[in-house]
């Protein structure tokens, strides 16, 4: 009897020492084998350079240009222009001797924003614009009123491309037969 118990034990003995080993093996090979080197990511930096034209009868009649440099996973903006008070109301309107205009002020000119994100393997690229600018047709009818403020917005989203102008958007004006139209083209600066 202790025979046999003494034999069942060192089978199992046996068994759970070959069982074990492979498991040990495995981590000992995977602790022997170079690790792989992480993934270094190279920031890549573009120049964008965006044309806002006004197109009249097929020929362009205006462009503004501008430009910015940008890198992936940034977002960067352009803006220009003024801020432009207008009268929202008086203060002390029951007594004409104190009476101060009070005024709330409006961003007027141009805003440019974009960013470069990435998409798998590829790069997206987001942009938003607006122009926007007083309009002067009417001014001595409009002596004392609010001023009207017009705009356009364009905004996009696509695949970048380098080397080649982009149309991110194209609208007609609702007062003329012009068409606005905003183009970027991506260089890549390294």
């Amino acid at each position: 009897m202790r025979r046999a118990i003494a034999l069942f034990v060192a089978v199992v003995s046996i068994g759970l020492a070959c069982g074990l080993f492979p498991a040990q093996a495995q981590d000992e090979s995977k602790a022997e084998s170079p690790k792989q080197p992480a993934k270094i990511q190279t920031v890549q930096p573009y120049r964008l350079d965006f044309s806002f034209n006004e197109v009249a009868d097929g020929k362009t009649v205006n462009t503004r240009h501008y430009s910015m440099d940008l890198t992936a996973g940034d977002t960067n903006e352009i803006k220009i222009g003024a801020r432009v008070p207008v009268a929202t109301g008086m203060s002390n309107p029951n007594n004409p001797d104190l009476i101060n205009t009070q005024f709330q002020y409006l961003d007027v000119g141009t805003n440019i924003s974009a960013q470069l994100r990435e998409h798998g393997d590829e790069l997206m690229l987001s942009v938003r614009s607006e122009v926007s600018n007083l309009d002067t047709s009417n001014d001595v009818e409009r002596v004392g009123r609010n001023p009207i403020v017009r705009q356009i917005k364009i905004s996009g989203t696509t695949l970048l491309a380098t080397g080649k102008p982009i149309l991110i958007g194209s609208m007609d004006d609702p007062n003329s037969k012009r068409q606005f139209q905003l183009e970027v083209t991506v260089t890549k600066l390294r």
